[in-house]
């Protein structure tokens, strides 16, 4: 049960980030955007993947599941801070 309401958790969070790097995409503009929130974010999550992995009662080929998810929300993070470089790349061309 804890992994299924930590799995949900990382979906609710997950459901996000799409949805933010797409807004930036289309917004081409980094103004507004936090670089330090989002490295902030990619930190947890190095953290919650490191918590799995470190953990000596963490069943990795009975739980990859949820060590899955975690990395998935990193890299879709990782996607928006390519974006934010990209726009912020794109304001200094129109200053």
């Amino acid at each position: 049960m804890p992994e299924l309401l930590e799995i949900v958790m990382l979906l609710c969070f997950g459901a996000s980030w799409p949805i933010n790097a797409v807004k930036s995409y289309k917004a081409r503009t980094a103004k507004g955007k936090s670089i330090f929130f989002l490295l902030l974010i990619e930190l947890g999550y190095i953290a919650g993947i490191s918590a799995k992995l470190l953990n000596p009662a963490f069943d990795f080929a009975g739980k990859w599941y949820v060590l899955f998810f975690y990395v998935l929300n990193f890299l879709m993070v990782g996607v928006d801070v390519a974006i934010y470089f990209r726009n912020r790349r794109l304001d200094k061309q129109a200053a």
